[in-house]
Protein backbone atom coordinates (compact mmCIF):
# COMPACT_ATOMS: atom_id res chain seq x y z
CA UNK A 1 0.00 0.00 0.00
CA UNK A 2 1.46 3.36 -1.03
CA UNK A 3 1.74 6.15 1.53
CA UNK A 4 -1.08 8.67 1.93
CA UNK A 5 -0.01 11.90 0.26
CA UNK A 6 -0.88 15.02 2.26
CA UNK A 7 0.00 18.47 0.90
CA UNK A 8 -0.51 21.67 2.91
CA UNK A 9 -1.02 25.05 1.22
CA UNK A 10 -1.31 28.41 2.92
CA UNK A 11 0.55 31.02 4.95
CA UNK A 12 2.40 31.21 8.27
CA UNK A 13 -0.41 29.45 10.16
CA UNK A 14 0.14 26.28 8.13
CA UNK A 15 3.89 26.82 7.87
CA UNK A 16 3.82 26.26 11.63
CA UNK A 17 4.78 29.65 13.04
CA UNK A 18 4.29 29.56 16.81
CA UNK A 19 5.23 25.88 17.13
CA UNK A 20 9.06 25.86 17.06
CA UNK A 21 11.18 22.73 16.83
CA UNK A 22 14.92 22.34 16.51
CA UNK A 23 15.04 22.75 12.74
CA UNK A 24 12.40 25.47 12.35
CA UNK A 25 8.61 25.32 12.55
CA UNK A 26 6.38 22.26 12.86
CA UNK A 27 2.70 23.25 13.11
CA UNK A 28 -0.74 21.70 12.97
CA UNK A 29 -0.43 20.18 9.49
CA UNK A 30 2.71 18.22 10.37
CA UNK A 31 1.05 17.05 13.59
CA UNK A 32 -2.04 15.96 11.66
CA UNK A 33 -0.05 14.11 9.01
CA UNK A 34 1.06 11.40 11.41
CA UNK A 35 -2.54 10.58 12.30
CA UNK A 36 -3.88 10.09 8.81
CA UNK A 37 -2.89 6.43 8.67
CA UNK A 38 -0.99 3.84 10.65
CA UNK A 39 2.20 3.60 8.62
CA UNK A 40 3.78 5.80 6.00
CA UNK A 41 2.40 9.25 5.22
CA UNK A 42 4.06 11.39 2.55
CA UNK A 43 3.69 14.97 3.85
CA UNK A 44 4.73 18.12 1.96
CA UNK A 45 4.25 21.60 3.40
CA UNK A 46 4.14 24.27 0.67
CA UNK A 47 2.86 27.02 2.97
CA UNK A 48 4.91 30.23 3.11
CA UNK A 49 4.76 32.99 5.71
CA UNK A 50 3.06 36.10 4.34
CA UNK A 51 1.30 34.25 1.51
CA UNK A 52 -1.95 35.63 0.13
CA UNK A 53 -4.61 33.98 -2.02
CA UNK A 54 -2.84 34.99 -5.22
CA UNK A 55 0.35 33.24 -4.00
CA UNK A 56 -1.59 30.05 -3.36
CA UNK A 57 -3.21 30.19 -6.80
CA UNK A 58 -0.13 31.13 -8.79
CA UNK A 59 2.67 29.33 -6.95
CA UNK A 60 1.46 26.74 -4.47
CA UNK A 61 -1.38 25.27 -6.54
CA UNK A 62 0.79 24.13 -9.49
CA UNK A 63 3.34 22.57 -7.13
CA UNK A 64 0.58 20.92 -5.11
CA UNK A 65 -1.10 19.41 -8.16
CA UNK A 66 2.17 17.90 -9.32
CA UNK A 67 2.37 15.98 -6.04
CA UNK A 68 -1.02 14.34 -6.70
CA UNK A 69 -2.16 14.46 -3.06
CA UNK A 70 -4.86 12.34 -1.48
CA UNK A 71 -5.49 15.07 1.10
CA UNK A 72 -4.82 18.80 0.71
CA UNK A 73 -5.33 21.67 3.14
CA UNK A 74 -5.93 25.24 1.97
CA UNK A 75 -6.00 27.74 4.85
CA UNK A 76 -5.46 31.26 3.52
CA UNK A 77 -6.93 34.75 3.58
CA UNK A 78 -5.78 36.56 6.72
CA UNK A 79 -2.87 38.24 4.96
CA UNK A 80 -5.26 39.45 2.26
CA UNK A 81 -7.19 41.36 4.92
CA UNK A 82 -3.98 43.13 5.98
CA UNK A 83 -3.34 44.66 2.56
CA UNK A 84 -4.69 47.85 1.00
CA UNK A 85 -5.37 45.78 -2.14
CA UNK A 86 -8.07 43.73 -0.34
CA UNK A 87 -10.67 42.67 -2.91
CA UNK A 88 -13.26 40.08 -1.90
CA UNK A 89 -14.22 39.50 -5.54
CA UNK A 90 -10.64 38.52 -6.43
CA UNK A 91 -10.28 36.41 -3.27
CA UNK A 92 -13.46 34.47 -4.04
CA UNK A 93 -12.41 33.85 -7.65
CA UNK A 94 -8.96 32.62 -6.60
CA UNK A 95 -10.26 30.28 -3.92
CA UNK A 96 -12.85 28.90 -6.31
CA UNK A 97 -10.11 27.97 -8.79
CA UNK A 98 -7.90 26.39 -6.12
CA UNK A 99 -10.69 24.35 -4.55
CA UNK A 100 -11.98 23.24 -7.95
CA UNK A 101 -8.56 22.12 -9.17
CA UNK A 102 -8.14 19.69 -6.28
CA UNK A 103 -11.69 18.41 -5.99
CA UNK A 104 -11.72 17.66 -9.73
CA UNK A 105 -8.97 15.17 -8.90
CA UNK A 106 -11.03 13.71 -6.04
CA UNK A 107 -8.62 15.07 -3.43
CA UNK A 108 -9.95 15.41 0.10
CA UNK A 109 -9.97 19.17 0.70
CA UNK A 110 -9.47 20.72 4.15
CA UNK A 111 -10.54 24.33 4.77
CA UNK A 112 -11.16 26.55 7.79
CA UNK A 113 -12.66 29.88 8.72
CA UNK A 114 -10.20 31.94 10.76
CA UNK A 115 -10.32 34.64 13.48
CA UNK A 116 -9.86 38.25 12.49
CA UNK A 117 -6.36 39.67 13.10
CA UNK A 118 -7.54 42.95 14.62
CA UNK A 119 -9.21 41.16 17.49
CA UNK A 120 -6.27 38.86 18.05
CA UNK A 121 -3.87 41.82 18.20
CA UNK A 122 -6.18 43.66 20.61
CA UNK A 123 -6.49 46.71 18.39
CA UNK A 124 -8.85 49.55 19.41
CA UNK A 125 -12.40 49.11 18.17
CA UNK A 126 -12.25 51.65 15.36
CA UNK A 127 -9.17 49.91 13.94
CA UNK A 128 -10.30 46.37 14.68
CA UNK A 129 -13.81 46.60 13.20
CA UNK A 130 -12.74 47.18 9.56
CA UNK A 131 -10.38 44.18 9.77
CA UNK A 132 -13.12 42.11 11.41
CA UNK A 133 -15.49 43.03 8.61
CA UNK A 134 -12.93 41.91 6.04
CA UNK A 135 -12.26 38.62 7.81
CA UNK A 136 -15.98 37.90 8.10
CA UNK A 137 -16.26 38.46 4.36
CA UNK A 138 -13.42 36.00 3.69
CA UNK A 139 -14.94 33.46 6.08
CA UNK A 140 -18.34 33.76 4.39
CA UNK A 141 -16.71 33.05 1.03
CA UNK A 142 -14.78 30.10 2.45
CA UNK A 143 -17.96 28.69 4.04
CA UNK A 144 -19.88 28.92 0.77
CA UNK A 145 -17.14 27.46 -1.40
CA UNK A 146 -16.37 24.71 1.12
CA UNK A 147 -19.99 23.61 0.93
CA UNK A 148 -19.95 23.81 -2.84
CA UNK A 149 -16.89 21.57 -3.14
CA UNK A 150 -17.67 19.22 -0.25
CA UNK A 151 -14.63 20.25 1.78
CA UNK A 152 -13.88 19.08 5.29
CA UNK A 153 -14.40 22.45 6.94
CA UNK A 154 -13.23 23.49 10.40
CA UNK A 155 -14.91 26.36 12.24
CA UNK A 156 -11.77 27.88 13.76
CA UNK A 157 -13.19 31.36 14.44
CA UNK A 158 -15.30 30.36 17.45
CA UNK A 159 -15.23 32.12 20.81
CA UNK A 160 -13.60 29.35 22.89
CA UNK A 161 -10.64 29.18 20.54
CA UNK A 162 -10.08 32.94 20.65
CA UNK A 163 -10.25 33.58 24.36
CA UNK A 164 -7.93 30.82 25.66
CA UNK A 165 -4.55 32.55 25.85
CA UNK A 166 -2.86 29.19 26.46
CA UNK A 167 -3.58 28.37 22.82
CA UNK A 168 -1.69 31.33 21.39
CA UNK A 169 1.92 32.30 20.87
CA UNK A 170 3.61 35.54 21.91
CA UNK A 171 2.63 37.36 18.72
CA UNK A 172 -1.10 36.86 19.46
CA UNK A 173 -1.70 36.04 15.79
CA UNK A 174 -0.40 32.47 15.59
CA UNK A 175 -1.22 29.45 17.74
CA UNK A 176 1.39 28.20 20.16
CA UNK A 177 2.15 24.49 20.33
CA UNK A 178 -1.05 23.79 22.26
CA UNK A 179 -3.06 25.73 19.69
CA UNK A 180 -1.48 23.96 16.74
CA UNK A 181 -2.20 20.66 18.43
CA UNK A 182 -5.81 21.69 18.96
CA UNK A 183 -6.16 22.44 15.24
CA UNK A 184 -4.63 19.07 14.36
CA UNK A 185 -6.91 17.22 16.80
CA UNK A 186 -10.03 18.96 15.49
CA UNK A 187 -9.14 18.29 11.85
CA UNK A 188 -8.36 14.66 12.70
CA UNK A 189 -11.79 14.29 14.29
CA UNK A 190 -13.52 15.63 11.19
CA UNK A 191 -11.43 13.41 8.90
CA UNK A 192 -12.16 10.36 11.05
CA UNK A 193 -15.88 10.98 10.60
CA UNK A 194 -15.44 10.89 6.82
CA UNK A 195 -13.15 7.85 6.89
CA UNK A 196 -10.18 9.83 5.57
CA UNK A 197 -8.16 9.47 8.79
CA UNK A 198 -7.48 6.03 10.24
CA UNK A 199 -4.41 6.68 12.37
CA UNK A 200 -3.93 7.60 16.01
CA UNK A 201 -5.06 11.20 16.66
CA UNK A 202 -2.39 13.75 17.63
CA UNK A 203 -1.98 14.37 21.34
CA UNK A 204 -3.61 17.62 22.51
CA UNK A 205 -0.93 18.05 25.20
CA UNK A 206 2.20 20.06 24.39
CA UNK A 207 5.53 18.32 24.10
CA UNK A 208 7.49 21.39 25.16
CA UNK A 209 7.01 23.93 27.95
CA UNK A 210 5.62 27.29 26.75
CA UNK A 211 8.14 30.17 26.63
CA UNK A 212 8.25 32.33 29.77
CA UNK A 213 6.37 35.64 29.76
CA UNK A 214 9.67 37.53 29.61
CA UNK A 215 10.52 35.82 26.33
CA UNK A 216 7.09 36.66 24.93
CA UNK A 217 7.47 40.33 25.87
CA UNK A 218 10.94 40.44 24.32
CA UNK A 219 9.61 38.90 21.11
CA UNK A 220 6.80 41.44 20.90
CA UNK A 221 9.21 44.33 21.47
CA UNK A 222 11.69 43.18 18.82
CA UNK A 223 10.90 40.59 16.18
CA UNK A 224 7.15 40.80 16.78
CA UNK A 225 6.99 44.51 16.02
CA UNK A 226 8.99 44.00 12.84
CA UNK A 227 6.69 41.13 11.82
CA UNK A 228 3.56 43.24 12.20
CA UNK A 229 5.15 46.16 10.31
CA UNK A 230 6.11 43.88 7.41
CA UNK A 231 2.58 42.49 7.19
CA UNK A 232 0.75 45.81 7.55
CA UNK A 233 3.11 48.42 6.07
CA UNK A 234 0.94 49.16 3.04
CA UNK A 235 -2.33 48.95 4.99
CA UNK A 236 -1.78 51.49 7.75
CA UNK A 237 -2.71 54.68 5.84
CA UNK A 238 -5.84 53.04 4.49
CA UNK A 239 -6.67 51.51 7.86
CA UNK A 240 -6.53 54.93 9.49
CA UNK A 241 -8.97 56.22 6.86
CA UNK A 242 -11.22 53.23 7.46
CA UNK A 243 -11.08 53.87 11.20
CA UNK A 244 -12.03 57.52 10.70
CA UNK A 245 -14.95 56.43 8.52
CA UNK A 246 -15.92 53.90 11.19
CA UNK A 247 -16.02 56.58 13.87
CA UNK A 248 -18.07 58.94 11.69
CA UNK A 249 -20.68 56.25 11.06
CA UNK A 250 -20.84 55.29 14.73
CA UNK A 251 -21.31 58.92 15.72
CA UNK A 252 -24.21 59.18 13.25
CA UNK A 253 -25.67 55.80 14.20
CA UNK A 254 -25.23 54.50 10.65
CA UNK A 255 -22.65 51.73 11.23
CA UNK A 256 -25.08 49.21 9.76
CA UNK A 257 -24.41 50.72 6.35
CA UNK A 258 -20.80 49.53 6.50
CA UNK A 259 -21.90 45.99 7.35
CA UNK A 260 -24.53 46.08 4.63
CA UNK A 261 -21.99 47.25 2.07
CA UNK A 262 -19.64 44.41 3.00
CA UNK A 263 -22.48 41.88 2.79
CA UNK A 264 -23.46 43.15 -0.65
CA UNK A 265 -19.85 42.84 -1.83
CA UNK A 266 -19.71 39.21 -0.67
CA UNK A 267 -23.05 38.45 -2.33
CA UNK A 268 -21.84 39.94 -5.60
CA UNK A 269 -18.55 38.04 -5.43
CA UNK A 270 -20.31 34.72 -4.91
CA UNK A 271 -23.03 35.52 -7.45
CA UNK A 272 -20.27 35.92 -10.03
CA UNK A 273 -19.32 32.32 -9.23
CA UNK A 274 -22.96 31.20 -9.03
CA UNK A 275 -22.57 30.17 -5.37
CA UNK A 276 -25.22 30.83 -2.74
CA UNK A 277 -23.65 32.32 0.38
CA UNK A 278 -24.51 31.80 4.07
CA UNK A 279 -25.34 34.91 6.09
CA UNK A 280 -22.39 36.93 7.34
CA UNK A 281 -21.84 36.83 11.09
CA UNK A 282 -23.01 39.82 13.11
CA UNK A 283 -20.45 42.44 14.04
CA UNK A 284 -19.12 42.26 17.59
CA UNK A 285 -17.90 45.53 19.06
Amino acid sequence: MRPVRFVALGDSLTEGVGDPVADGWRGWAALLAGGLREGAVDFTNLAVSGAQTHDVLERQLPAGLELRPDVVSVLIGVNDTLRRTFDIHAIAARLDKVYAAFTERRTVLLTACLPDPGRMLGLPGALARPLARRQRAVNTVVHALSERYGAVHLHAADEAWLTDRAMWSADRLHPGERGHRQLAVRFHGLLTQTGAAMGVPPSPEPEFAPPPRSASLLWLATAGTAWVVRRCNDLLPQLLRLAADEMRHRARGTSARLDLGAAHAVSAALAALAVAEPPMQADVA
